[in-house]
């Protein structure tokens, strides 16, 4: 019997794009580099481009276009340098804010404290260690102590 050979490569698929030309020679059909279907099976995945080899289209704009391209885009820079500066303006005026808020709660504070002055220093030595460190050191010329 005669014995048939079977190709199993297919001679329309892209896998032979480089063996089968076109008799012209237009190689139109079959793209630059073919991928097969990724080994994880995550089908969706697309190829990582570096930035610098991703192809740029080339313009085709008339130079009024261009420039009124380029007044569009220094307006949308111009707007956004402006919303950044009055948010940076807002941000230090909270700042301020919250700084002056905070000197007068610790000035409040001070002032509504009941200070006991100790003159005599042989009462420190009797106290306790949980006594001493309640006691602060404080200016008493500031204090409206008699």
């Amino acid at each position: 019997m005669d014995k048939i050979a079977f190709d199993h490569t297919d001679e329309g698929s892209s896998l032979n794009c480089n063996e089968d030309k076109t008799e012209n020679g237009s190689d139109s059909a079959c793209p630059s580099s073919v991928r097969g279907k990724p080994k994880s099976g995550r089908i969706w995945k697309s190829q990582k481009l570096r930035f610098a080899s991703i192809k740029k289209s080339v313009q085709c704009k008339k130079s009024s276009q261009q420039h009124a391209f380029r007044e569009e885009i220094k307006h949308i820079k111009e707007l956004s340098r402006s919303i950044k500066e009055t948010r940076r303006r807002e941000n230090d005026i909270k700042r301020l804010r919250r700084e002056e808020n905070k000197r007068r709660r610790i000035e409040n504070e001070r002032k509504s404290e009941i200070v006991q002055v100790i003159k005599n220093p042989a009462k420190l030595k009797r106290m306790r260690k949980k006594q001493l460190r309640m006691i602060e050191r404080r200016d008493i010329s500031k204090l409206n102590v008699v």
